[in-house]
């Protein structure tokens, strides 16, 4: 079938999916909101589609709150929040949630710190009972954190420091920052991690665990009155306290190329590169964050991106290209380039090759034809995420703890859908030069001598 015959399929299906996403959008129940008088904010969405529940407590308090020395601090009291506090032993929460039938685990991000628990909705209190009694709590044992600090600073052997491509993703947040604590790993430093007491995760748990820090977010088949009730028994009587202000640590500009070799073991070259771009502040503000979203998109937001179809199928100058813009975050606005060369192809030629695709769009543009499916498939697949309740929770509270509000879900994809084929033209002229750009490539080395995981390993707490 000839590509002109194939295009009105094209268009007749995505406006029957830009309408269901409209329509599921709009038949989505609103999130509501209170404030408890001791400062933790409650957001509860009813889904009733199964008697389950998601209850996530998210704390916003994570590496980029972190200091030079104490790196890590974030994601090694995490750990800890599962040894137990003076009523609850080690291992008893993990326990008792298991025993309802559910599932939980905790992460740690840049922005901030989650704790989760899916169970069923009749045990929706008890959760909340636990989770609020190590909200303040905890029990840091000096002994207990011997013994976890030997497992992070394992977990950080085997993830970055054994992982090629994870120590060239570390050595560009190091090289291409200089002042924003996002250039710091989530996990720490390894000597800071190695040099780390239980009295620097007492100092942050003490400094951030507090209620007014923390966003409550409860999801599934509940109703609003009722969790807020809930919340008001168990979080409500914890006293609340101040926090400290928060210094800006502005990242000043970038004013030429910087690069570095990584050499580590592994079978083939890696190229990462970032550009220092805008970062989304407000959303009724400038489009230009949400184009460099469409950007990314048109370049390698599907296998149909420009990257693959140019340049694995058609140049063969990579096995694989990726590119990546965050468009929410606590931190500066960064957009990444990443790839693989092809065999008997260099780093060098797939540079320039991920770069050419860029100074194309700066150059023509994209065809609105190509940017409206973009943008259809874009919309549709955050409105398909809300199928579930897990990442419907996460989506409340990535919005909150970056800054934004709950409440902005759906306007963030109705400024997608405005970015036109010129907004998308004019960030690729303006944002891609030398001066803005960090380039960190892999030398591979043998990998005669690498470590192996051990065998189910998981990093679980």
């Amino acid at each position: 079938m000839s590509r002109r015959a194939l295009w009105p399929l094209v268009v007749s299906f995505a406006l029957t999916l830009a309408g269901w996403a409209e329509r599921a959008e709009a038949s989505g129940a609103a999130a509501h909101e209170r404030t408890l008088p001791n400062g933790l904010k409650v957001l509860v969405k009813e889904d009733r589609r199964a008697p389950t529940v998601v209850h996530l407590i998210a704390y916003r308090a994570g590496s980029v709150d972190e200091v030079n020395g104490r790196t890590g601090v974030a994601h090694a009291l995490e750990h800890m929040m599962f040894k137990g506090t003076r009523t609850v032993p080690s291992g008893e929460f993990s326990r008792r949630v298991a025993a309802m039938g559910g599932r939980e685990n905790a992460f740690t991000t840049r922005d901030y710190t989650g704790y989760f628990q899916q169970i069923p909705s009749a045990r929706l209190s008890e959760v909340m009972a636990l989770e609020a009694d190590r909200m303040t709590n905890l029990v840091l044992s000096a002994e207990a954190f011997a013994t976890e600090r030997e497992v992070v600073i394992e977990e950080r052997r085997l993830r970055t420091e054994d992982r090629a491509r994870s120590r060239v993703y570390e050595q560009l947040m190091a090289l291409s920052l200089t002042a924003s604590p996002y250039r710091q790993p989530v996990i720490g430093w390894m000597s800071d991690l190695q040099a780390m007491t239980v009295a620097d995760l007492e100092d942050w748990y003490r400094t951030w665990y507090a209620p007014g820090n923390a966003t409550l977010v409860v999801v599934g088949d509940v109703s609003a009155p009722e969790v807020f009730a809930l919340a008001e028994r168990h979080y409500g009587t914890i006293t609340p306290r101040g926090l400290p202000a928060r210094k800006p640590q502005d990242e000043p500009p970038q004013t030429g190329t910087r690069s570095a070799v990584v050499k580590a073991p592994a079978e083939t070259a890696y190229l990462l590169m970032a550009y220092r771009v805008p970062k989304l502040d407000r959303i009724d503000g400038a489009i230009e964050p949400f184009a460099l979203e469409m950007l990314s998109e048109v370049l390698a937001g599907d296998e149909n991106g420009r990257f693959t179809r140019e340049l694995v199928r058609r140049q063969r100058v990579a096995d694989s290209a990726g590119a990546g813009y965050g468009l929410t975050g606590r931190g500066p606005g960064m957009f990444t380039l990443s790839g693989v060369p092809a065999a008997g192809r260099s780093v060098a030629e797939l540079q320039q090759a991920l770069r050419a695709q860029i100074a194309r769009v700066a150059a023509e543009g994209v065809d609105e034809r190509e940017l409206e499916r973009i943008r259809i498939g874009y919309v549709a697949s955050r409105v398909y995420q809300r199928d579930s309740l897990m990442s419907q929770a996460m989506e409340l509270a990535g919005l909150e703890m970056a800054g934004f509000s709950h409440a902005d879900a759906d306007r963030l994809l109705e400024r997608v859908r405005a970015v036109t084929s010129d907004d998308v033209k004019a960030v690729a002229a303006r944002y891609f030069g030398d001066d803005e750009l960090t380039v960190v490539t892999l030398d591979p080395q043998p990998l005669s001598g690498a470590r192996q995981a051990p065998r189910g390993f998981s990093g679980r707490h």
